[in-house]
């Protein structure tokens, strides 16, 4: 998953994000991402049998939580390909 960490900035709609990635440990990768004026962190966590994406988005952008949980389903499964 490493190699294709930057991948992650193509899951934000529309391509407008700057995303930062470092991994805390082996099995969680923080990220800080920039979009539309706002700052968001997340994780990704490797788990036994699942990768488990988690954002926090401020209230500005919680009206983009149902496309980001559906660009991070659709294009989950190409990254860990």
């Amino acid at each position: 998953m490493d190699e294709k960490q930057d991948s992650i900035t193509g899951f934000v709609p529309g391509g407008m994000a700057d995303v930062e990635t470092s991994w805390a440990s082996e099995d969680r990768m923080v990220m800080t991402i920039r979009a539309m004026g706002q700052e968001m962190n997340g994780n990704v966590d490797i788990e036994d049998g699942a990768v488990v994406f988690t954002v926090d988005l401020p209230m500005a952008l919680s009206f983009v939580e149902p496309m980001i949980q559906g660009a991070i389903e659709q294009s989950g499964r190409k990254l860990l390909a």
